[in-house]
């Protein structure tokens, strides 16, 4: 995080800052200054504990303490990024403290175990294990790597769990970048979201449903070879259907604010009951003795892969899977006692997803033939098929095709909503942050994100979407575990409630280099468009920054300070927002007309 000294504290005035820049107050002046005020103050000015001062900082609309009264404003010379809260109403953030809305913990232990667990569980199971399979080789290999794959997951969990205890706001890796490094690192998080992870993901799980729905209304799900299925399938209506699926999606979310947010709780159920129904059908088979060949010990690990670049593939198809490890930070304000909290979700979560993935990928192993299962994108269907025949891959198909819409619609309502607030906040231009005024839904930030996944899915297919995807999100995996070791070097003295094992990010952090590195060589294309991606956002950060470049209509961005926490009752209250500053010096005239319309508080449409 940027250095307090070069922080501005926005007036509560109006919303516009101060004429006078703060200074210290001289003795004398002002009976009401107390020494906690003056030390509070100083810790400010010289760079303090940030984190410390925001746990001591009251500064909630109603007690406001008299240093941010007096000492409305600095000069701001540097920037930083923005949190986002993945809950289900984002509300754009504002420049003043009367306007910020602190969450109130709603969430209890269950309920966000529940949430996370459902947010790792999706498409991927039903469309990893193929290509997972054909880069192992083997049986045995491949349950390895799908150990492998959610240990990994877990190691970076654990790590975020440390980060999130000890920096309990809603924003997940976005806040702890911005905290560790500064504003360059928050703001290409959130542009790679915007344009490439987002995008990505929606493309990915429009795919996979697709060609579940395409094995279906072509009747090749009826045929015995998958490779024959596949082929009997033009690869452009793949492509065209997966479009049709996203408009489709897209179209149900800007018809209502309401119309998106229907059957989550019964997708999830239905996708949990069918890894269940699938992992007892193999134990029944493999106590009728009709189990496939595949863990005889001469087949177990025959073929295995011994290549780095295939090891980097087969994992990187694991860790699609278990996608969403982290999202239990990003609801961090939104647990009842996070700090303590926080660690049980993210472990218990981890271990439920750990042993479903391994069970289920066994049971496809017990009951398909391991060449089935490398050649096929669409390994539910046919695990219904050699289970109940034709009606029964018919089932599996619509089963797994249900579940990716379902996945596919809380992608598109989220990610509308994070677009829409980041236009808002002048990080891309403010016309996607339009309302519609009869649907109330965010029609122009619904319109790029379906026309960002409408090019990747023209471009890529399911193995080098993952593999694009992969490489940009574990960059700022590795950036933001990162960040757990510098944190615990430059602020030894950092409270943390929770400290995971220095083993786990060293060890996650170690792997994901391993990761980024491999598909350099094996896959030099898809790794340049991905890094691409992320570097592509530096001429936009700059742009925003530059005071000069302003004058050609370039907006500024926004400073987000940590010093919003409210604190009234110890550790277990959550940073459940960041203060938005302005980024302007004090002696800028432009900045004033500025501030006027951003310190207005933007209504939230519902």
């Amino acid at each position: 995080m940027e250095d307090e000294s070069q922080t501005g504290l926005k007036s509560e005035s109006g919303g516009k800052g101060s004429e006078e820049e703060g200074k210290r107050p001289e003795e004398g002046e002002g009976d009401s200054d107390s020494e906690e005020d003056i030390l509070v103050y100083s810790q400010h000015r010289m760079g303090g504990d940030s984190i410390s001062l925001l746990r001591n900082a009251d500064c909630s609309p109603q007690t406001q303490s008299p240093v941010f009264d007096k000492h409305t404003r600095h000069r701001a010379t540097s920037s930083a990024s923005f949190s986002f809260s993945f809950s289900t109403h984002l509300l754009p953030l504002t420049n003043s403290l009367e306007t910020v809305r602190h969450s109130v913990p709603t969430l209890n232990t269950t309920s966000a175990i529940a949430l996370v667990v459902s947010s790792q569980i999706g498409s991927g199971i039903f469309s990893s294990p193929g290509i997972l399979s054909q880069n192992c080789g083997s049986p045995g290999a491949s349950l390895i790597v799908w150990t492998l794959a959610g240990i990994l997951a877990w190691t970076g969990a654990s790590s975020f769990a440390e980060l999130g205890a000890a920096i309990p706001v809603n924003g997940g890796a976005q806040a702890y970048l911005n905290y560790s490094f500064g504003g360059w690192a928050s703001y290409l998080f959130i542009w790679t979201n915007l344009v490439a992870l987002k995008p990505g993901s929606a493309a990915i799980i429009s795919i996979v449903g697709s060609e579940y729905l395409c094995r279906i209304l072509y009747h090749t799900a009826f045929k015995a070879s998958p490779s024959e299925s596949a082929k009997a399938i033009p690869i452009i209506i793949t492509k065209l259907v997966a479009i049709l699926i996203m408009l489709t999606i897209c179209f149900i979310n800007g018809l209502s604010a309401k119309a998106g947010k229907h059957f989550p709780i019964i997708l999830t159920l239905i996708k949990i009951l069918s890894l269940l129904f699938i992992i007892i059908m193999a134990l029944i088979r493999l106590i009728q003795g009709s189990q496939s060949h595949n863990f005889e010990s001469a087949n177990v690990f025959r073929n295995s892969s011994v290549s780095p670049s295939d090891l980097a593939s087969a994992l990187y198809s694991g860790l699609w899977a278990y996608d969403g490890w982290d999202s239990g930070n990003y609801i961090a304000g939104e647990l009842k006692r996070a700090t303590k909290t926080l660690p049980i979700v993210i472990h218990s979560s981890m271990g439920i997803v750990l042993t479903l993935m391994i069970l289920t990928n066994w049971s496809y192993l017990i009951v398909l033939p391991m060449e089935v299962v490398t050649q096929s994108n669409t390994i539910g269907l046919e695990f219904g098929r050699v289970i109940f025949g034709p009606i029964g891959s018919f089932v599996f198909s619509l089963i797994v095709a249900f579940a990716c819409f379902g996945a596919l619609n809380s992608c598109v309502f989220t990610t509308s909503r994070l677009v829409s607030v980041a236009a808002e906040e002048r990080y891309i231009p403010k016309v996607f942050s339009n309302i519609n005024e009869k649907t109330l839904t965010p029609i122009n930030a619904l319109g790029l994100h379906a026309f960002l996944t409408i090019i990747m899915i023209g471009f890529g297919d399911f193995k080098s979407l993952v593999g694009f995807y992969g490489t940009c999100a574990w960059t700022f995996y590795l950036l933001t575990v990162g960040s757990l070791l510098l944190l615990r070097i430059r602020e030894p003295d950092l409270e943390r409630p929770y400290q995971t094992w220095v083993i786990n990010p060293i060890t996650f952090s170690t792997v994901a280099s391993f990761l980024l590195l491999m598909p350099v060589f094996s896959a030099p294309l898809q790794s340049l468009a991905a890094f691409g991606f992320i570097i592509a956002g530096l001429p936009f950060y700059y742009l925003t920054t530059n005071k000069e470049l302003r004058q050609f209509g370039f907006s500024k961005l926004k400073l987000f300070d940590l010093n919003s926490y409210k604190s009234s009752s110890g550790r277990d209250n959550n940073l459940s927002s960041f203060k938005a500053l302005d980024t302007q010096d004090d002696d800028d005239p432009e900045d004033d007309d500025v501030n006027d319309h951003h310190g207005q508080e933007t209504p939230v449409q519902k």
